[in-house]
């Protein structure tokens, strides 16, 4: 495993977070805000700025893993803010366009894929929109990723599984957004393909995984350094399922209430009550709390993990929602170090 260049306590892990990384993320989305008020379509610039003004803090919470390489940091938030800009205007673009066609949510969904692989041509992602027009918006943001991952020292070792992960979650996109009447079924046979990976998980637990970048964000780090392949492969299972997992179980249940005003899909809603849907999440924290103690000198995976806990239980969501505000007891169940990360989301949210 590359060597860990990580601070080695919270106090300096949170000044190197507010005082190096999130400025670099901040330049970084102003970039991108501009490129998006440009954009000849209206439609289209409007899902662009939506999804950078509503989920802006997806890209900040994955520039914590640039706080842990300071050489590689700029590159690092460059690469991170650019992916997850492509994944949260896709998802827009999935969920407020009105239909339910599976080509053309595949077809978008292909800038992810062509934006982790170096060298791979863009393409009209969106000829089944009419050839709309954003002003090169989309193929920018895929051309940045490509040029980045280019600098990362061992991306071609890490590669193979990027990919596996970016595929997955391009999967998921299309079966989530299908026809509210084919979706369980698209869903649950589509996990049978991939059960014997991930035996005793759900099929919404896995589809929640699935949906998380977080993996991804782990192996750039792993390669701004010289990793080999068993630690990449012992990284992949730390965040596959359990991590990923944990982060989209956690967003589902923030948002339980809003996702039943607007009669969309909510994978926490599966489960068979709520106490069942709390001891699960409970349980998928205690795994990844577990999986990432397995990397010997790897901190920041068992910080991703507070973090986690920290970032989505300080939500004003969570404590507005009586059957959501139970699970705030697991950010104390983490200790003082997950306490101050909660603290510090706190302040995130004020001066962000």
């Amino acid at each position: 495993m590359q060597p860990d260049v990580s601070p080695k306590s919270a106090p300096q892990f949170l000044y190197r977070l507010f005082r190096q990384v999130l400025p670099l993320a901040r330049a970084e989305m102003v970039h991108w805000t501009g490129r998006a008020m440009a954009i000849p379509d209206p439609g289209l610039r409007e899902q662009a700025l939506e999804s950078i003004r509503h989920k802006r803090f997806h890209a900040d919470g994955g520039c914590v893993y640039a706080a842990c390489h300071p050489a590689c940091a700029p590159d690092l938030v460059r690469l991170i803010v650019a992916l997850q800009t492509i994944s949260d205007y896709l998802d827009n673009l999935c969920d407020r366009c009105g239909r339910y066609d599976e080509e053309d949510f595949t077809l978008l969904h292909q800038a992810m894929r062509d934006a982790i692989r170096p060298g791979q041509p863009v393409q009209p992602y969106y000829r089944l929109r009419g050839h709309a027009d954003d002003g090169g918006y989309l193929r920018d943001l895929v051309r940045t990723c490509q040029e980045t991952v280019r600098t990362l020292p061992a991306y071609g070792r890490v590669q193979p599984f990027v990919e596996w992960l970016i595929d997955r979650y391009c999967e998921l996109q299309v079966h989530k957004h299908v026809h509210p009447a084919e979706r369980r079924d698209r869903l649950t046979d589509w996990w049978r393909s991939h059960e014997s990976r991930c035996p005793g998980v759900y099929w919404w637990e896995f589809a929640a995984a699935t949906g998380s970048t977080l993996g991804v964000f782990s192996l750039f780090l792993a390669a701004a350094s010289d990793v080999q392949e068993p630690d990449i492969h012992a990284l992949t299972q730390v965040y596959f399922p359990w991590i990923c997992g944990l982060h989209i179980l956690l967003d589902y249940l923030i948002d339980l209430e809003e996702d039943r005003q607007a009669g969309d899909f909510n994978f926490v809603r599966c489960y068979p009550s709520m106490a069942e849907a709390h001891r699960r999440i409970g349980w998928f924290a205690e795994q990844s709390w577990r999986a990432a103690k397995t990397l010997p000198g790897q901190r920041i995976h068992q910080d991703v993990v507070r973090g986690l806990l920290a970032m989505y239980l300080s939500d004003g969501k969570a404590g507005r929602q009586r059957e959501v505000r139970q699970a705030r007891r697991l950010v104390w169940s983490f200790g003082p170090t997950a306490w101050a990360y909660y603290a510090a989301c706190l302040l995130y949210r004020r001066v962000r």
